[in-house]
């Protein structure tokens, strides 16, 4: 498959998974989106790093347009759903700072010890949940 192609089909389905992600924060409970993200991926591939860079570029190649717009959960909920339809076992985490007076809060997927879409700016973020844990 030409590497044009396979760049189509990724911006597609991460349009799509963005799409539904930012529909799941804003109308479906935060409980039914954390208990399906806390779910281990039915099948195991432990040989797709590609993929986790695609689907990572992807992603904010799309989530960085005017018409998206999204913010760090709907992001990492669309990389961590289109992480586990390929087979690839990823933890979706929540964290928060302090800045000055206030909190921030951010969402970021990690695989092993690895943040897969974090700005390295956020290191200083306190895990505060974890949601999907990776098998042995």
């Amino acid at each position: 498959m030409k590497v044009k192609t396979i760049r189509r089909r990724y911006l597609r389905e991460a349009a799509l998974m963005l799409i539904l992600a930012r529909l799941a924060v804003r109308f479906v409970p935060a409980a039914h989106i954390f208990s399906w993200a806390d779910r281990l991926p039915r099948r195991i591939d432990r040989f797709a790093n590609s993929e986790v860079i695609w689907v990572t570029w992807a992603v904010e190649r799309i989530s960085n347009n005017s018409w998206v717009s999204a913010l760090c959960l709907p992001r990492a909920l669309a990389i961590h759903a289109m992480l586990r339809r390929r087979g690839i076992a990823s933890r979706l985490c929540l964290g928060v700072a302090r800045d000055g007076q206030n909190l921030i809060a951010h969402a970021w997927v990690e695989i092993g010890e690895t943040t897969v879409n974090s700005d390295p700016a956020f290191a200083h973020f306190t895990r505060l949940a974890q949601f999907g844990e990776i098998p042995a």
